[in-house]
């Protein structure tokens, strides 16, 4: 068993349950369930059944009951939106943010917005957290502060050059109010925007909205920093068009000018002094789609960009991807560093002295208790909106192959649908998670290919063209 378990790449305890799992009676019904779940590495499990029978005779037109299911359950995907924990929602959750972000760079009339929003003015802006002491890097020219040239894959990167003297204690604290920061700072932009145009707030607002949909990222430093497309629209939002004297380099202007001005004070507790919580000097604003002289700021690229930092959050620093019950818990965590360790015993210090921010609690997210991926209201479409649409399609398709009518049809409701769910569980054993696994890869790779397939037949697509204007 140990021979064959190494041949295959797990364990022989992975490879008995896997063993078990296959040459169950429900394997077949198993595997269609884990892949319409898209593989998902934690599906949640359900109990129950449903019933839609037709309101006026009482007929049963379709019944369902999870009795008949492997184990008794019904496997539905988690939906969560981290890499680290589930690659098949993931995967799911950057589609939709990619969409999202698209549809207000580019517009998208199926999903709300119009396409004349492409003309309305717009950047792609990075806002950083301030320094918290000199840390190994990769410096354009030159070499890192200690003198070594380091790898792109260094795990000295972003940690502390002196960790005695390492501001820890101030980077979870900004990480904490980050979310804060950015509110002050869409105050503070309107405020800018409104002055640079020559108007009260009160009458720019009337004439021109601000919209933004922006990512969190964590640097490697342990440090969250901003991405935001910022857009000035009419005052109805994408709808309306802006008024003429709304320009790129106005926002621009506008953006920097907020950065500088926006501000978290911060009251002194116990034996830690006031602080005042900026942003860093690193401010990074640059116009994107047409007109744009950096074809890497294509709406294409910059939608790409958002969506792939939405499913990411503070592992990618070399914490952890769940939450922390004891510190003591860290000893057990022998690959986590030094520099992340550091992080999260400050949040655990602090907490104490800081009750209402519960660092502790976001200590796993190096004291950020923000949401990875905001909009404003206006920007677009919402995350609900486009998994209401998949929702609505998945249950036209479920409705064709029963064989029961579409309510569209019949306004006044032809059936009565009754239901009853209970949660029983989530997740796999070993041989589950490993044949999911599989299951997952098998619908990338498929994906993959039908992309470049695409990719092919559009570049085909293109040659004809320039043959026949040739």
């Amino acid at each position: 068993m140990a021979g064959t378990a190494a041949i295959v790449g797990t364990d022989p305890l992975t490879l008995a349950d896997l063993l078990r799992v296959a040459n169950a009676p429900g394997f077949d019904r198993w595997q269609e369930q884990v892949r319409r779940t898209g593989g998902c590495s934690d599906p949640i499990h359900l109990e129950g059944m449903t019933t839609t029978r037709d309101a006026k005779t009482g007929q049963v037109l379709y019944s369902y009951s999870t009795q008949g299911e492997p184990g008794g359950r019904l496997r539905v995907a988690c939906g969560n939106r981290r890499a680290s924990r589930c690659p098949s929602c993931a995967w799911t959750y950057a589609g939709d943010t990619f969409h999202l972000i698209r549809a207000g760079l580019t517009g998208d009339v199926a999903k709300g917005t119009p396409v004349t929003v492409r003309t309305h003015p717009k950047v792609f802006a990075t806002l950083t957290a301030p320094s918290f002491g000199p840390v190994h890097n990769r410096p354009t020219k030159g070499v890192c502060r200690c003198g070594t040239e380091h790898a792109e894959d260094s795990p000295l990167l972003g940690t502390a050059l002196n960790p005695g003297t390492y501001d820890y204690a101030g980077a979870v604290l900004w990480n904490n109010h980050a979310g804060d920061l950015w509110r002050r700072f869409t105050i503070y932009l309107r405020r800018e925007v409104a002055a640079r145009a020559g108007l009260s707030q009160k009458a720019a607002a009337e004439v021109c909205r601000v919209s933004f949909g922006k990512v969190a990222e964590f640097q490697k430093r342990g440090a969250v920093h901003f991405h935001a497309i910022v857009r000035l629209d009419g005052p109805e939002g994408p709808e309306t068009a802006p008024p003429d004297w709304a320009s790129v380099a106005l926002l621009t202007d506008a953006i920097q000018a907020a950065v500088a001005r926006a501000t978290v004070p911060l009251p002194p507790s116990g034996d830690y002094p006031a602080r005042t919580l900026a942003w860093g000097t690193q401010v990074d604003v640059r116009p994107i789609g047409a007109g744009s002289a950096n074809e890497d700021l294509s709406e294409e690229a910059v939608a790409a960009y958002v969506a792939k930092y939405a499913t990411k959050a503070a592992e990618t620093t070399g914490t952890v991807d769940r939450r922390i019950g004891e510190l003591g818990e860290l000893d057990k965590l022998t690959d986590l560093p030094d520099h992340a360790r550091c992080l999260i015993e400050a949040c655990f210090v602090l907490d104490d002295a800081y009750p209402d921010r519960m660092l502790w609690r976001w200590a796993h997210m190096l004291g950020f208790r923000g949401h990875f991926s905001t909009k404003s209201r206006a920007y677009s479409t919402t995350l609900g909106a486009l998994r209401q649409v998949r929702a609505d399609y998945r249950a036209r398709q479920e409705r064709r192959e029963r064989g029961l009518p579409d309510p569209d049809d019949a306004p006044e409701g032809s059936t009565l649908t009754l239901a009853h769910w209970t949660y029983a569980g989530h997740g796999h054993t070993p041989g589950e998670s490993w044949l999911a696994a599989t299951i997952a890869r098998d619908i990338q790779t498929g994906r993959t290919t039908a992309r470049e397939a695409r990719a092919e037949l559009e570049d085909l697509d293109h040659l004809d063209a320039a043959e026949v204007w040739a």
